[in-house]
């Protein structure tokens, strides 16, 4: 395999989305506030991606997605400040250094759009990703019990991780 592409999402990846979700271990996507194998939730994305309203990133490997980003906020709620991340590596994926990646590229996309905190949530058994988010400087905020529950009824706990982004400035500028 390749390094695979980053590039923004675009309207005809839907397909490609699809086969990618398709492929992803179900556990792997409880974080995500909606079920991104269906294809309605797809096509609503896509349009919001197109709609500059959730800037989204896709890894690609030929003509296949292997990772997926995107950054939401809600600039008319109660915390237009923050920011959402969402990333999702295909596991044949993790470890190359694609995830941190398109992380990267959340965070700066994140201080083009003014975000001055971004939040990722997961689950607490996945120790690859919250060792990227907390290399990347993100802390774990809160542990929502049993917040999500799975195709098969089970409950599952969430951690919320965020990053000061102006606090993660003044510590970078501090060990330059």
């Amino acid at each position: 395999m390749s390094e695979g592409t980053i590039r923004e999402l675009e309207p005809g990846d839907g397909p490609a989305i699809l086969r990618f979700a398709a492929a992803v271990p179900a556990h792997d996507l409880l974080f995500l506030a909606r079920d991104i194998r269906n294809e309605r939730v797809v096509s609503a994305w896509l349009a919001a991606a197109a709609g500059d309203t959730m800037p989204s990133l896709v890894a690609t490997d030929g003509e296949q997605v292997v990772a997926t980003a995107a950054l939401l906020a809600d600039p008319l709620g109660w915390s237009p400040h923050v920011a959402e991340v969402r990333l999702l590596v295909a596991p044949e994926w993790r470890g190359r250094g694609l995830g941190r990646q398109l992380l990267d590229r959340c965070i700066v996309l994140a201080g083009e759009r003014g975000a001055a905190k971004l939040v990722a949530y997961m689950t607490p058994d996945q120790r690859g990703a919250i060792t990227l988010f907390e290399e990347a400087g993100f802390r774990a905020e809160a542990l929502l019990r049993d917040h999500v529950r799975d195709a098969d009824g089970a409950l599952h706990d969430l951690v919320l991780l965020s990053l000061d982004r102006g606090r993660a400035e003044r510590m970078a500028e501090a060990y330059r």
